[in-house]
């Protein structure tokens, strides 16, 4: 699978950068070139959300399967355009947008199943296999595309690139992959309910929003080098799509040289320090491709930028898979994706047009400033904050009585859980209450609150309100032994010798009478 992962990845950095240089002769200003990498990333923060639902509800192997079979579909057609000599800077950002659309729906289910390939502790590692991956395709990707370019035309690449879909397929064929079977009785998730639970999860966990602070500036601000490179390589230096080419392929090795060191540093170095390093890292190198002439020097600072870059990436990603468990990982890493490229394409589009209202110079050096400001405001946020937390589920509640059969969708459910405190422990069990609403809420509630009772002296209500009595159950199944332990802390607070008072309420409704 890592081989298909780098033949197919390969195949995409030779369209990259053909579409990139294609554009500097259809159209050579800084807007619509930095809209071809917009196009890119664009559809991956429109889509990602749905194929995140998607990846966690249904077979992600026909999911990959169907995806791939599509991208394949469109890389042939643009590829028979160009060679056609069809393609105007229109048609190039309609593909673009087509093929970013499939990665969309193929990342979170790809990055999901990860996990599920190596042992817990091998999956920093793995993830930064997979960063080699991307950037040994990086290497040799834009290079062998600038070749193919000067000597055969701009239509090989593409076909290229169509091709090494043909790969992945086939890998997948081979692998048979099967969706774990959980016997229980509960429906399957809906994909409007299935994005809402994935929010709901993101915008609660404090592990993964603080991985998503970092990304988003740091995108912003660095997509400014990917966005601009085309036309800094064929103006400010004055070469050809092979020199591009050497200059895409630099940055990819030096994100693997970067990656292959990155258990080394790791030993020196958190994950907040090595992302610190690595936006220095980008932000001088951008700050000297404003100024910079020298194609050989510019090599080498493709070569820097890339070790930077990986410091970055390679420390985000694995901090955002440490924050998320099984049931909802695809579903939070879409949150993580969508987040990351929104950001780039945000950025790509704002900095052509900054570059070209102003300079590229002065594009680049606000970008380059940017990228440390951002990282200097961040760095309060703590990375890979999941990476001691146990995600298994625990499957300790026990069923909900009931006197009489609930339908899976009656609701709103309102759950009510009355405590019994001493006074003296009043204000603690206050805050390690308010230590678990995060965790009611991450796992399906959406309204939370405490409340003292105004007759009883130390006796408290928890109450939370989940959508439909299915939604509930599911909650029963998601909480993990993390949760678990909040929750303990809470209980220990509780006086007597019986658990707390666990009250389920469905909202009822008058019968539709007839009309008469």
């Amino acid at each position: 699978m890592w081989i298909a992962a780098l033949i197919s990845n390969i195949g995409t950095w030779m369209h990259a950068v053909g579409a990139g240089w294609l554009m500097t002769s259809l159209s050579p200003t800084p807007l619509v070139i930095a809209l071809v990498q917009t196009a890119t990333t664009l559809p991956v923060f429109l889509f990602v959300l749905p194929a995140g639902a998607l990846a966690d509800i249904f077979n992600r192997r026909t999911l990959l399967l169907l995806t791939n079979g599509f991208m394949l579909f469109a890389a042939s057609v643009f590829a028979a355009l160009v060679w056609m000599k069809m393609v105007t800077a229109e048609v190039l950002l309609l593909f673009t947008f087509l093929l970013g659309t499939g990665t969309a729906f193929m990342t979170p289910a790809w990055q999901a199943m990860i996990p599920k390939m190596v042992p817990k502790k091998d999956l920093p590692q793995a993830v930064a296999l997979g960063g080699i991956s991307i950037n040994l395709s990086r290497a040799i990707g834009p290079a062998l595309a600038g070749i193919l370019i000067g000597a055969y035309g701009m239509a090989l690449p593409f076909a290229a690139n169509a091709a090494s879909f043909l790969i992945i397929i086939t890998a997948l064929l081979w692998w048979k992959y099967r969706m774990p079977i959980v016997n229980h009785p509960l429906p399957p998730e809906r994909i409007v309910s299935a994005v809402k639970a994935g929010v709901r999860y993101a915008w609660h966990s404090r592990p993964l929003m603080h991985t998503m602070w970092h990304v988003l500036g740091y995108m912003f601000f660095a997509n400014a080098a990917w966005g601009l490179l085309p036309i800094i390589s064929k103006n400010q230096f004055s070469t050809d799509a092979t020199f591009f080419g050497l200059l895409m392929g630099a940055v990819g090795i030096g994100a693997i040289t970067g990656a292959l060191f990155l258990p080394r540093l790791k030993n020196k170095l958190n994950a907040n320090q090595l992302v610190v390093a690595g936006s220095i890292i980008t932000a001088l190198i951008i700050c000297y491709f404003a100024f910079g002439n020298d194609p050989l020097l510019a090599i080498v600072a493709g070569f820097i930028f890339g070790v930077g870059w990986i410091l970055v990436l390679a420390t985000v990603n694995v901090s955002a898979q440490q924050a998320l468990p099984d049931w909802v990982r695809a579903r939070g890493l879409a949150v993580f994706l969508m987040v990351s490229s929104g950001s780039m394409s945000l950025g790509a589009a704002f900095w052509g047009w900054f570059a070209g209202a102003t300079s590229i110079m002065y594009a680049l050096l606000s970008a380059g400033i940017g990228v440390m400001v951002f990282t200097a405001l961040s760095y309060r946020f703590k990375l890979q904050q999941g990476q001691h937390l146990d995600f298994t589920p625990s499957l300790h509640w026990p069923e909900p009585v009931v006197h009489e059969k609930v339908t899976h969708d009656a609701g709103p459910v309102i759950i009510q859980i009355r405590y019994s405190i001493a006074e003296k422990d009043c204000e603690d069990f206050l805050r390690a209450i308010y230590r678990l609403k995060a965790a009611r809420q991450r796992d399906g509630a959406y309204h939370w609150g405490v409340y003292k009772d105004t007759e009883c002296s130390g006796s408290f209500v928890e109450h939370f309100v989940e959508e439909s009595w299915v939604a509930h159950m599911r909650h029963h199944e998601r909480v993990t032994r993390a949760d678990k332990v909040l929750q303990d802390d809470v209980l220990a607070f509780h006086q007597g010798t019986r658990s707390p008072e666990v009250r389920h309420f469905i909202a009822a409704y008058p019968s539709k009478k007839q009309n008469t």
